[in-house]
């Protein structure tokens, strides 16, 4: 007897969370399904998702990007999500997260980090964030406030984004080229607690400065022309359906913002 098919499919990029995996995987939503992408784990991290009944993808080739890249594709429902493996962030939240991606008020919604206790973001990652969202701006138009992993949409719009950084700067390349290319981007509040263990990216100096290197390389991208979403497929009788792109392209959530093109 085969599976039913998600409704949505999370993806959680992994590099030796065997501490944080139970309670994160706990934390999907019903009919919802994690993908696990292992990259390079040598603390039983790849056995405790399949134990808990994740899809474990192994991906080889280490780089944040890399491993976020590698769940996309190994998607098979049309919502797809990311969210970080480390216990900062809370997968229950991802249904209301994603609910301007199904009603088609957004064709990307960002999770806005709120601090919840102190050290949850150590004070040089959240300055280097801060830098990098006024580049945004001054990049894309955006005004946004964070770019933090947990980020909701449609997985054949994604892939259309023909996503290359494979290391620190995927999620924003994923901001900028959907900027580019006109989506309708949004913010929402969610709460940010401190991880489980220590961080791989921004736990130092050293692994912030090297972030925030690949990161305004993918600045530096040259602009593409603007392109309509291409409509979604029709979803399965136990997934949720996500509308084609509306012609207004105003967002009614007043935390959206237009996403536009750089000198437009």
């Amino acid at each position: 007897m085969t599976e039913p098919a998600p409704a949505a499919d999370i993806v959680l990029p992994c590099l030796d969370e065997a501490a944080a995996l139970p309670w994160v995987l706990g934390r999907i939503p019903p009919g919802w399904r994690a993908i696990v992408v292992d990259n390079g784990s040598t603390d039983g991290s790849a056995r405790i998702a399949e134990e808990a009944g994740a899809l474990v993808v192994r991906e080889p080739v280490r780089g944040f990007g890399s491993a976020c890249h590698a769940g996309l594709r190994a998607a098979t429902a049309e919502l797809v999500c990311f969210c970080d493996c480390d216990g900062s962030l809370d997968p229950a939240l991802l249904p209301d997260l994603a609910a301007p991606v199904l009603a088609g008020r957004a064709d990307l919604v960002l999770g806005r980090r709120r601090p919840t206790a102190f050290g949850a973001w150590p004070p040089h990652a959240r300055l280097a964030n801060f830098q990098l969202a006024r580049m945004v701006r001054r990049r894309t138009g955006l005004r946004l406030h964070d770019l933090g992993p947990m980020r909701a949409a449609r997985r054949t719009a994604l892939l259309d984004l023909t996503l290359t950084d494979r290391r620190s700067g995927y999620p924003l390349q994923m901001v900028v080229r959907a900027a580019d290319a006109g989506w309708r981007i949004a913010e929402t509040d969610v709460p940010y607690t401190p991880r489980s263990g220590r961080s791989k990216v921004t736990g130092t100096w050293r692994g912030t400065w090297h972030a925030v290197r690949d990161m305004s390389a993918v600045l530096r991208d040259i602009p593409v022309a603007p392109t309509v979403l291409p409509p979604p497929r029709p979803a399965p009788e136990s997934g949720p359906h996500l509308p084609a792109r509306p012609p207004d392209p105003a967002v009614g959530d007043p935390a959206a913002s237009r996403a536009t093109g750089a000198g437009r």
